[in-house]
């Protein structure tokens, strides 16, 4: 539904932190499915971990987040705002995302109200829960 090119200009993450590689499923400002493809060459697997490449669980957030950013941006681009967490609740991590996973990330928000935006998170792996919870994200100016 959204490819790489048109998500770049809905959020201001570029490589190697834009964490989504496109939308599947979209409602905006309600639901949102969209897809992270974690390859070998991802710069983190670097040092997290040589041995045995795990996706840290920072960045299986981060990549929600962003995917609940697209959700609510995508009928405000163009506005100078930027969403800056605000929280990270109940987040649950029960599987590791490996090189070769293909991360599929869900968010429906829950509340978008007087510039703070609720959302519940889920990324799953071939239908198994990789991290669930919920975050918080304020809608700050870029413009200051």
């Amino acid at each position: 539904m959204l490819s790489n090119v048109e998500i770049r200009k809905i959020i201001p993450h570029r490589f190697p932190f834009l964490l989504v590689d496109k939308v599947v499923e979209l409602e905006p400002g309600k639901r949102i499915v969209a897809i992270k493809n974690v390859t070998a060459n991802e710069p983190f697997f670097q040092g997290h971990f040589p041995e045995y490449p795990i996706m840290p669980g920072v960045l299986i957030v981060e990549a929600l987040a962003q995917t609940a950013g697209i959700c609510t941006g995508v009928e405000n681009q163009g506005s100078g705002k930027l969403g800056l967490f605000a929280g990270i609740d109940s987040m649950k991590f029960k599987r590791p995302v490996l090189p070769g996973d293909t991360l599929k990330l869900e968010a429906e928000i829950l509340l978008n109200k007087m510039g703070v935006v609720k959302a519940k998170v889920k990324a799953t792996v071939e239908d198994q829960i990789a991290a669930e919870g919920e975050i918080k994200f304020a809608m700050a100016d870029m413009n200051k």
